[in-house]
């Protein structure tokens, strides 16, 4: 296939990770390497900064500050949950594209993204722009689909199975077999995140907490809740629990939510499911109880950065570009398991429509009948993503992130009005 010139944009949307960024600095040292490719943007904020025509030069930064990208989390060219609605914002897409002769587009994203990414390509199809779009894949929820697992995950799960160790150190210390310990972690539609604080028991030590995981995959009942913390305060000094906020009852409905509003996705605001269960604790089984939020500090953590993540973010910004040169469109970039006993990966590819608002379950098989613990499966599959640590300078005993910056992309449009 002959090569296509011109520019290319690259965005982040949705809730960052430690590693997004990783994915981007892998996007934009590959891009440097290709002539068709002109010149290297980024559009702020997602969709919403491609609708403002709000887009910055990525080539004019410094390659100190690209691979300092490789260990800042959050996203450095800004984020969004915009959803791309109207006809009018489709079509203002392909207008800034056609200005600025955008040709490759790179979205890094869930979900969701991976949806608004298929849809522009569609639209560009239409119309008969040649353009080429590649997802490339991000979520600490770990529930896209067809890919083995998503950057981001194994920070996460690094950071949620630290934090349990050493929460529990103080536990132990405080717990007389009356004190119960609740850690609330995120994971909207699936357990993901709270099966990780399972790698924070120790083979030699069986009882290692997390004591009791709650996982949106298992119906919630409140009559085995405080039966399952009596069974644990019998043995144990302490019993600590973790819960996943997307919990739901047997008809399916969250067991608590922060707000009644839901984002522009659809999505219920979470959040509070901690202190539901908190209060569940002190009225039932009559003991006291603590309550802590991971929050966003779960997708931040830096300093719990797997370096095998690291690495698997890198790579597939750099495959996104690759394949995008190469001729291939409307394609998410996957991560793909070795078979070897040692963990291998490799990059691969699968249909953005595929992707696009599908949900990856925890496979319940891999949940023990108990209900709230994870069994040999998980932990074989998740231990390898957890490993290594990345070196990360730091200035006056504190990390020195990357911040770019920014320089503009003269607008060639009439501001957008709708």
């Amino acid at each position: 296939m002959a090569e296509l010139e011109g520019n290319c944009l690259i965005g982040q949307s949705g809730g960052p990770t430690a590693v997004i960024n990783a994915s981007i600095a892998g996007a934009i040292t590959e891009a440097l390497n290709h002539e068709c490719i002109e010149e290297i943007y980024g559009c702020l904020n997602g969709v919403l900064g491609i609708l403002n025509e709000d887009l910055i030069d990525l080539a004019e930064e410094s390659q100190q500050t690209i691979r300092a990208l490789e260990y800042t989390p959050g996203s450095a060219l800004g984020t969004c949950r915009h959803k791309l609605k109207k006809q009018q914002e489709y079509e203002r897409v392909l207008e800034v594209f056609k200005a600025h002769n955008i040709r490759y587009f790179f979205y890094a994203g869930g979900n969701d993204s991976q949806d608004t990414a298929d849809k522009i390509s569609k639209l560009a199809q239409e119309q008969g722009y040649e353009l080429r779009v590649i997802g490339i894949p991000k979520t600490i929820d770990n529930d896209l689909p067809v890919t083995d697992h998503c950057p981001g995950y194994g920070s996460v799960i690094k950071y949620v199975a630290t934090t349990i160790r050493e929460v529990a150190c103080d536990n132990e210390s405080m717990g007389q077999h009356d004190l119960v310990s609740i850690v609330e972690v995120m994971g909207r539609s699936a357990g993901w995140i709270a099966a990780g604080a399972s790698l924070a028991k120790r083979r030699e030590f069986p009882s290692d907490p997390p004591h009791l995981i709650y996982l949106p995959e298992v119906a919630f009942s409140t009559e085995k809740f405080v039966e399952d913390v009596q069974r644990v305060l019998k043995k144990e000094k302490y019993c600590m629990i973790v819960v996943g906020e997307g919990l739901v009852d047997a008809d399916g409905n969250y067991v608590a939510t922060a707000s009644s509003q839901t984002d522009a996705f659809g999505h219920a605001q979470l959040g509070g499911i901690g202190d539901y269960l908190k209060g569940l604790v002190e009225s039932k089984v009559g003991v006291k109880a603590r309550s802590a939020r991971l929050g966003i500090a779960q997708r931040a953590a830096s300093h719990c950065m797997s370096a095998t993540d690291a690495e698997e973010a890198f790579s597939a910004g750099q495959a996104a570009v690759k394949v995008a040169v190469e001729g291939v469109t409307d394609k998410m970039i996957t991560i793909l398991r070795g078979e070897s006993d040692a963990y291998t990966f490799e990059t691969g590819l699968a249909p953005l429509s595929d992707i696009a608002n599908g949900v990856k379950k925890l496979p319940l098989d891999w949940i023990n009948e108990d209900g709230v613990s994870m069994n040999f499966q998980y932990v074989k599959y998740a231990q390898p993503l957890i490993q290594g640590e990345v070196e990360i300078p730091h200035e006056r005993g504190l990390p020195e992130l990357a911040r770019l910056r920014k320089l503009r992309v003269d607008r060639l449009l009439a501001a957008y009005e709708g």
